[in-house]
């Protein structure tokens, strides 16, 4: 008497087996890359500071010289990103300016070719963040608030932590990151002060002002940020 099994696995069930113990397989090296990522010095340690392929000083060229951030940076106001700037923006000056500078050579080299100078990124956020620099900058949030008194830097380095929580304090209260629109780029500014008191008080007062006059109210909701 021949017996016949209740219930055959069709062939294709084979392949699902093996795609769940592929799944099983790599996951543990998936969670170990994406904490590794999380916690490496390119994306969030306070303190990066990598050397560039060109020794640029904004101490000298943003500080000394007065060169307005969006003369290099021309996109914060209309972009979502800050753009680094081309070869040709250095050498609008550079072709007069110390053209024989060896300190310079890549800038040349770059001018020549046509090759891009590689800089290499510093304030870099992960691929699952969405961050808008020119909502920040039109609602009069200043390029201090994130990348610090970048004009008194010879070497750029990351001085905030650029982490969630620290992007929401901002947005749940955002009176003291706030200034006059005119005074965004104006790196040094300070509000006035009245008698007695500090500038910590007098820009929680004039940011709470401020905030009433531009009508800012940012959101906390996930979908800001993770799109």
């Amino acid at each position: 008497m021949d017996l016949k099994p209740l219930f055959v696995f069709p062939k294709w069930s084979n392949k699902v087996v093996l795609g769940l113990l592929l799944i099983l397989a790599t996951t543990p090296l998936y969670a170990g890359a994406l904490i590794a990522y999380a916690f490496d010095p390119v994306t969030l340690n306070v303190g990066y500071q990598p050397v560039q392929p060109v020794p640029y000083s904004h101490a000298l060229h943003a500080g000394q010289l007065g060169i307005d951030c969006r003369y290099c940076h021309n996109t914060v106001e209309k972009a979502g990103f800050a753009a680094i700037p081309p070869t040709e923006t250095c050498m609008n000056c550079h072709k007069s300016i110390k053209p024989d500078s060896e300190l310079l050579k890549p800038v040349r080299d770059s001018w020549a070719t046509g090759k891009p100078i590689p800089w290499l990124k510093i304030h870099d956020l992960p691929d699952y963040v969405y961050f808008n620099h020119a909502a920040h900058v039109n609602a009069a949030v200043s390029c201090v608030e994130c990348h610090g008194n970048i004009n008194h830097m010879e070497q750029v380095s990351q001085v905030q932590p650029l982490n969630m929580a620290w992007c929401l304090q901002c947005h749940r209260d955002p009176t003291s990151h706030i200034r006059p629109k005119d005074q965004v780029t104006n790196l040094d500014w300070v509000p006035t002060l009245k008698e007695g008191q500090s500038i910590a008080e007098a820009k929680e007062e004039l940011g709470k002002q401020l905030k009433e006059q531009y009508h800012i109210n940012p959101s906390t909701d996930c979908v800001t940020c993770h799109r």
